[in-house]
């Protein structure tokens, strides 16, 4: 690619995460985490104490963030907040929903891919 020149942005976009520990720690160790100068962090861990409330909280937080471009959550944490992911329209921050290791993926219930139908 000797002829093409890189495109210069002034300003970076991070990936957003909804999962659970396992999932989060993987892309934390792939350098996805993010604190700003608020100590908010551009991710949340999801375990058996986490509420739908704080699942919704960060939803609409991610999706609302500028900084943001794409937003990563866990199929079965999806499902929780299914009106919110549906109801969600907006090309930028984008939503994808993942597997994770413990829950099977079901393209049935995957956001994207009834759009795309």
């Amino acid at each position: 690619m000797a002829g093409r020149g890189q495109i210069r942005t002034n300003n970076s976009a991070l990936i957003a995460m909804i999962a659970d520990e396992d999932t989060v720690t993987g892309f934390l160790m792939a350098g996805v985490g993010d604190v700003d100068l608020r100590r908010k962090t551009n991710y949340l861990i999801v375990d058996s104490k986490t509420t739908v409330k704080a699942i919704k909280d960060a939803f609409k937080e991610f999706t609302s963030r500028e900084d943001i471009a794409v937003v990563l959550i866990i199929q079965y944490i999806a499902n929780m907040i299914r009106f919110l992911v549906d109801s969600y329209n907006k090309p930028v921050p984008a939503i994808l929903e993942i597997p994770s290791k413990d829950h099977p993926y079901d393209p049935a219930h995957d956001s994207v891919l009834s759009r795309v139908r």
